[in-house]
């Protein structure tokens, strides 16, 4: 099946529609739609189209747990934006991703362990990361023009999808499922605000982006479970449906912190 068509098309309208939606409601909801898995997702049913449902569901449970690397990532970050500028702060926080991917593609934890450590990271990094302040709305779209924002975001999601489908024989379902949450979407969305507005503006990016991280982990969890017994499709749409259930929750909490 040639999922060329699929791969250049479903993960740049994805990542457009979210960019545009987080451009008009600030840094805070920019960092919280990143939760969704564009780039997991469409790299879970690449995996699954190309190599069967064992090595999706095996893929899906990478997905899961590397929910927490996305926590450390989000924690890492806001620590060394409190004092820093972003060429500091990025490799920080892509080095706490790395180092905890390693651990996790160690441990090899199966989904229900799984999802205890994700919530536990997730909730760990919420009360240690700093506080940020709340950040005008607006302010950053005069400073970023809305075609070289959505066009950059979608250009380096497609990529970073149609690379690691490609890589899965060599490093395997898990791995690469341990890989995709690594979070270039939302890389975007917090290093932007953060070279406009300042650190206060990542801040609250990354706090955006944790709360988001609830469905993701939904997403995964969700996945893992129901491919060994139902089909692609409907495996694939419950835990998008019940992601977005997820998703539509914590909504309110962000736009209560905006």
């Amino acid at each position: 099946m040639d999922l060329w068509p699929l791969k250049l098309t479903l993960t740049p309208l994805a990542v457009g529609l979210a960019t545009v939606v987080g451009r008009r409601w600030g840094p805070s909801m920019g960092g919280w739609l990143a939760g969704i898995p564009f780039t997991s997702g469409p790299v879970t049913l690449f995996i699954a189209l190309d190599h069967g449902s064992r090595f999706a569901t095996l893929a899906a449970a990478g997905v899961l747990a590397g929910t927490a690397s996305q926590a450390a990532f989000a924690f890492g970050y806001s620590l060394v934006a409190t004092r820093w500028r972003w060429f500091v702060a990025l490799p920080a926080a892509s080095a706490a991703f790395i180092a905890v991917t390693f651990a996790l593609n160690s441990l090899g934890p199966p989904p229900v362990p799984g999802l205890e450590i994700v919530i536990g990271a997730i909730v760990l990094a919420m009360a240690l990361m700093p506080r940020g302040r709340a950040t005008p709305l607006g302010t950053l779209e005069q400073r970023i023009p809305v075609a070289v924002d959505v066009g950059l975001r979608a250009a380096v999601a497609t990529v970073f999808v149609v690379v690691l489908t490609a890589l899965v024989p060599v490093v395997g379902p898990t791995l690469a499922g341990l890989m995709s949450p690594f979070p270039l979407f939302a890389i975007v969305l917090i290093v932007f605000p953060h070279r406009a507005l300042g650190g206060q503006a990542a801040i609250s990016a990354c706090r955006g982006f944790l709360w988001g991280l609830f469905a993701f982990a939904g997403f995964g969890f969700l996945l893992a479970e129901l491919l060994p017994t139902l089909s692609l499709a409907f495996a694939f749409l419950a835990a998008a449906g019940g992601a977005l259930l997820i998703q539509a929750a914590t909504l309110v909490v962000v736009r209560s912190r905006r």
